[in-house]
């Protein structure tokens, strides 16, 4: 059995203003005080969760309850069996059923006790109000959904134009309450979200044409659902795949398209573990090999001319293993490892020419923009650099800033790894 590594390139909303209050988010090297856990957490994934990431299915299976975890996992973003051409090959099946047995069997073979399928799909979804099914995830101590398209889960789970909830998802959103995890990859990550949940779209077409509200058919397309997903994290957007499909670029237009001053964009294998989400005490680290920005856009400004959309003034901070960061205080941990990067380089920033990773572009590298971030903190000669789209009519140019806000860590006392505060402005030419 197999379970799709990601969607394709895609993941298929009404203009807002951006919100500019507060200055700089602070850094810390101490960190918070962490007090006791009043409610469950969340485990949010960029996509492409590798088999062997003990580190990330670890803090699910220890957060669920360490040897005695049951994980419930919830596949109902994939297609059912009944639209599964290879429904009857487990080695080439990707269907709700044969994903879940795939997760099922990850997570026993990395150490819960028992994990098992929640029976759900678009196929079946009447079940999502049976008393079987509810009493099946009240015997869970946490759970997993998994990727493919969020719009499904949203069919299979609320209920009406209202979007009230079925029986199962009020159950897990009780079991969140009363202390279990919630985790999710890729489009089991983006369901969490708050109101304007991302729907689809590219960051060129995204940056040249704006959101809009809906579910597209053309993959370029910015478009996203007002009401959201399940609101189980709502202190800022969510977005996933990032570095590898190069999305900073959406996630910043559709921020400020709908009003948002925050943005968490999840790298593929890798967790955002979210603490207490939703109470003022909310606060996140980061899990895995990759990392997690958060996009900053209190103090962006932004503007349509007659060359297109532009901001400025918005930032920029990487996260990576280890980092924690609080979202009401918009406060960064750098982990306890790394130390302040003082930079020595004088190598200027290399040219990049295709920012966002462009489907486009045959010979696109993934992680571009955090590429030219990381450049730029590694030379001492440099305050600004700037790289552009591949598309143009218009191209966009990125310039990325190091302000007095500014700052850089590094675990090897070279290698920049989390980034603080770099500022950065879009703008056509």
């Amino acid at each position: 059995m197999r379970a799709s590594s990601g969607p394709a390139r895609r993941t298929v909303l009404t203009c807002g203003v951006v919100l500019t209050l507060l200055t700089s988010a602070p850094v810390a090297q101490a960190g918070p005080e962490r007090p006791g856990r009043q409610a469950g957490s969340l485990v949010l994934i960029g996509g492409a969760l590798k088999e062997n990431n003990t580190a990330v299915y670890g803090e699910i299976i220890r957060r669920a309850g360490g040897p005695s975890a049951r994980i419930g996992v919830i596949t109902a973003a994939s297609v059912p069996e009944s639209q599964d051409p290879n429904a009857g090959d487990p080695e080439r099946c990707s269907n709700s059923a044969c994903n879940g047995a795939y997760y099922a069997d990850l997570f026993t073979r990395h150490g819960a006790a028992d994990a098992e399928w929640i029976p759900l799909d678009i196929d079946h979804v009447a079940d999502a109000d049976s008393d079987a099914v509810v009493a099946q995830v009240d015997s869970m101590t946490g759970f997993f959904f998994g990727g493919g398209d969020q719009y499904r889960y949203l069919t299979t789970l609320l209920r009406g134009d209202a979007r009230t909830d079925s029986k199962v998802l009020a159950a897990i959103r009780a079991k969140l309450a009363q202390g279990a995890v919630i985790s999710g990859s890729s489009a089991g990550a983006q369901i969490v979200s708050g109101p304007d949940m991302v729907s689809g779209g590219e960051s060129y077409e995204g940056l040249r044409d704006g959101s809009a509200p809906g579910y597209f058919e053309d993959p370029t397309r910015l478009g996203y659902i007002p009401q959201g997903g399940f609101g189980f994290l709502t202190s800022g957007l969510i977005d996933t795949h990032t570095g590898a499909y190069g999305r900073e670029g959406r996630a910043y237009r559709l921020a400020a398209d709908t009003g948002h001053d925050r943005v968490y964009t999840l790298e593929e294998n890798t967790a955002l573990v979210v603490d207490d989400p939703g109470g003022r005490r909310e606060r996140m680290t980061v899990v895995g090999p990759n990392g997690v920005a958060v996009l900053d856009l209190r103090d962006a400004r932004t503007r349509t001319g007659a060359a297109g959309w532009s901001m400025r003034k918005a930032r920029y901070t990487y996260l990576t293993q280890s980092d924690r960061y609080v979202p009401h205080t918009w406060t960064t941990y750098p982990a306890s490892d790394k130390r302040r990067l003082r930079p020595v380089g004088t190598t200027p920033v290399p040219v990049n020419n295709d920012v966002f990773s462009s489907a486009s572009n045959p010979e696109g590298t993934p992680y571009s923009f955090r590429t030219t971030a990381r450049a730029l903190a590694s030379t001492r000669t440099q305050n600004t650099a700037t790289a552009t789209t591949f598309e143009t009519d218009p191209r966009f140019t990125v310039t990325f800033t190091k302000t007095s806000g500014f700052s850089a860590w590094t675990d090897d006392g070279a290698t920049p790894r989390t980034l603080v505060d770099l500022q950065i402005g879009i703008a056509p030419r």
